[in-house]
Order: structure tokens, then C-alpha cells, then sequence
């Protein structure tokens, strides 16, 4: 019996914290993550303000919950796209990230913006979410390590970095993604940094009356830095 009213009380906890979760959702939507405010989240669950912080401690707590679920929600959209493509098609598995990326960030463009826009002022970050946040990041660095194993990565011969530069990407090799060679791991990083600028500048209307076919434009982008990266059919 015991068990079963630890059950429960576990299950509606769960549940309080989902709806504490949707109702901040909404309230990025609507001002922003600046505005984002325990009180008013308490407000709208029914709840007096001091019961909310039975759920979430400070507004930062409740943001890391945020910030965490935007990033494993797109990491698992990201996944999924990966896993559907044959493992050998280096190309067909880049672009089906890439989209699912941006398919993504349209679909939940507050998410997108509290984890890629601007910073939350006064907010750092805790440990925890690193993990999460790297899910695309490790996601796109095992494209690298397939294609380099392969043999498939072609950058221009005699490509030079930095000493400096050289030797941060040799680091990164050594620590996440072993047996790619520093000048791919440098493009590599040019094309993670070329993928959400993109999205962003679309996300974020920079790309109003410049570009009127997105779609296209996006795969345009994404075939040429496939070919940036060293990969080609």
C-alpha cells in the first residue's frame, strides 16, 4: 500500500512538473525568456507561489528544465533523422540532419531562440545541460570519424592551419572525434557554425526580402557545405 501512494504521489508530481514546464513554454512565447516568471507560472497552474517552488527552487532551475528538454527534444529529432539513412551515405545522412534541424527550430522557434539566441541575462548555465547540448555537435563529428575511416573526407591538398588553430583542433580530435585529421575537424567546426547561422538568420527574419524560397536556399546551403567539409558522391 505504501508503494502504491508513493506511486501516485510520484505520477502527480510528474505531472504537475509537465504542466509547470507547457505553461513557461508559453510564457517564452508570449514575452520572452527575460520575462519568464515563477509567480506568474504559479498563477496560471492554480497554484500559490510558494507551492511552485516545490517543483522548481528559482526561475534558473526551471529554465535549466527548459533549456535541457529543447535540446534533447531537437538532439532526438536530429537522431532519428540519422538513424533512417543507410550508414554508408555519408551525404544522404548530413542532409537529413541538417533538415531535421531546421524542420526543428521552425517547429519550435522559442525553444530554438532560448537555446541559440541571446543570452538569458543574469542566467549561467549548469553543467548539466552540456550533455544535451551536444547531441548535433557529436551527432555531425561522427559523420567526420565515419568519413575519415572511410577514406571519403577530400579536403584540398595541402591545406594549412595555424599552429595555434592546429593544435585546438588536434585537441578536439584527441578528445571527441579520433582519427580525423585537424584540417577536416577545423571545416567541421565551420560547417556546425555555418548550420545554425543559417537557421537562425531565416528563424530570425534576416532573410525577408533577400531570399523567397527558403526551402531551396537552405538545401542549397546544405549540399555546398557537404562539399565544404570534403564531402562528395
Amino acid at each position: 500500500m505504501q508503494e502504491q501512494r508513493t506511486s501516485v504521489r510520484a505520477r502527480v508530481r510528474a505531472e504537475m512538473t509537465e504542466e509547470i514546464k507547457a505553461i513557461a513554454r508559453r510564457q517564452l512565447a508570449e514575452q520572452g525568456a527575460s520575462n519568464l516568471s515563477l509567480r506568474a507560472v504559479a498563477r496560471e497552474v492554480g497554484l500559490v507561489s510558494s507551492a511552485v517552488y516545490r517543483y522548481f527552487a528559482s526561475r534558473d532551475e526551471l529554465l535549466t528544465a527548459l533549456i535541457m528538454d529543447a535540446y534533447n527534444s531537437l538532439g532526438e529529432a536530429a537522431e532519428q533523422a540519422d538513424a533512417g539513412v543507410e550508414r554508408g551515405d555519408l551525404i544522404g545522412r548530413f542532409e537529413a540532419v541538417c533538415r531535421a534541424v531546421r524542420q526543428w527550430a521552425l517547429d519550435n522557434p522559442h525553444e530554438f531562440a532560448l537555446t541559440y539566441g541571446t543570452p538569458v541575462p543574469g542566467y549561467a548555465a549548469p553543467q548539466d545541460t552540456v550533455g544535451p547540448a551536444i547531441r548535433v555537435t557529436t551527432l555531425l563529428g561522427r559523420l567526420l570519424v565515419d568519413g575519415a575511416g572511410a577514406g571519403v573526407l577530400r579536403t584540398p591538398a595541402g591545406e594549412w592551419l595555424p599552429p595555434v588553430v592546429n593544435a585546438e583542433m588536434n585537441r578536439i580530435a584527441d578528445t571527441m572525434f579520433p582519427g580525423v585529421p585537424p584540417t577536416v575537424i577545423a571545416r567541421g567546426l565551420i560547417v556546425w557554425t555555418l548550420l545554425f547561422g543559417a537557421i537562425s538568420f531565416e528563424l530570425f527574419g534576416r532573410m525577408v526580402n533577400v531570399i523567397d524560397d527558403r526551402e531551396a536556399w537552405f538545401a542549397y546551403q546544405v549540399t555546398s557545405m557537404a562539399r565544404f567539409v570534403g564531402l562528395r558522391p
